[in-house]
């Protein structure tokens, strides 16, 4: 079997050394290299394999292929830089020189593999997270060496609903942008708020014990959830246990009295959480002839049949607009 083998590599590197003219110690380089990089790629795959084998989610998938490529990327530049560069014995002086050049040269490509690695250790956000990184927001797709994806929420869309575009960020921004994560930080829920303005005329007190009710039974579901995570995320950041119970509060506007329901939903479900809030508030005030909603109108008063003043002063005067 040897005997076999043997001429078929002699006559290999013989054709690479009439074709390529190179020395027989680059061509056993050559082989080298190439049998380092089918190891490195093998052994990278039966891991893959055994791995995916007995993990289903698709996102510890994901993680896992990621940090593989890295780790094999890694393992093969020091293996073939031992390959190619057994000669240099002033290595750290060359790679000093050649780093010097490349900061000046790659200046943002090194921002971006340095923000990578920023990303990497302390992680202000993972692939999953919905994030806003300056003016654009989305839900973290991708991680790569150089850049990260987003899938697209708000901009024409609104509702924090996703556009169907991808935006391709280049990791150097986490030093220059503020990060906002949605999903980091051991608290998975947001505060939402609607706001609901009703007419001076319209009874506020039955219309806040109806959005009161509305509002505990979309939100008793996520309290006691939400209550277990905001202990976790209190064990990370200084964050102060706050009431998680839904309110409705009120303020007196120009046009009417302000009614303002705040309660918790997932970030990714807030229009979907507005939209089931706003049908059981019209179905609730539907009931009531004494609530109302203010909208823009043009009011006049008749002090004498309102009873309001002196006969004198009776007549129609222009009043505020309600809205």
């Amino acid at each position: 079997m040897q005997s076999v083998e043997q001429p078929v590599v002699e006559n290999a590197l013989n054709w690479f050394s009439r074709t390529l003219s190179l020395g027989q110690a680059v061509q056993y380089q050559f082989l080298y290299t190439a049998i380092a990089v089918l190891v490195i790629w093998l052994l990278r795959f039966l891991m893959l394999r055994i791995i995916f084998r007995s993990r289903k989610d698709t996102r510890r998938q994901y993680h896992w292929r990621k940090i593989s490529t890295y780790v094999a990327f890694g393992v093969g530049i020091i293996v073939i830089g031992r390959i190619w560069l057994p000669g240099f014995h002033s290595l750290v002086t060359f790679l000093g020189l050649l780093s010097a050049g490349l900061a000046i040269a790659m200046k943002d490509p090194l921002m971006n593999l340095a923000g990578w690695a920023f990303i990497i250790w302390r992680a202000p956000f993972n692939v999953g997270d919905r994030v806003q990184i300056g003016e654009q927001e989305g839900d973290v797709v991708d991680l790569r060496i150089f850049e990260f994806t987003l899938a697209e929420i708000n901009n024409w869309a609104g509702g924090d609903m996703t556009t169907g575009r991808v935006i391709y960020v280049p990791n150097g921004v986490v030093f220059t942008k503020s990060i906002a994560n949605y999903s980091k930080g051991g608290f998975p829920y947001i505060w939402n708020e609607i706001s609901v303005l009703i007419t001076f005329e319209s009874n506020w007190k039955q219309a806040k014990k109806l959005l009161e009710e509305i509002a505990a039974r979309h939100g008793k579901l996520l309290i006691e959830s939400a209550e277990k995570e905001e202990r976790t995320a209190a064990q990370k950041l200084f964050i102060h246990s706050s009431d998680l119970t839904p309110k409705v509060y009120i303020k007196v506007e120009d046009s009417g009295v302000l009614l303002t329901l705040r309660y918790l939903c997932e970030p990714a479900r807030r229009r979907d959480s507005e939209e089931a809030v706003w049908s059981d508030i019209l179905s609730a005030f539907s009931r009531y002839d004494d609530i109302d909603f203010a909208y823009p109108t043009q009011r006049f008063y008749d002090n004498l049949r309102e009873k309001k003043g002196l006969p004198e002063a009776s007549g129609k005067s222009g009043g505020s607009p309600h809205k």
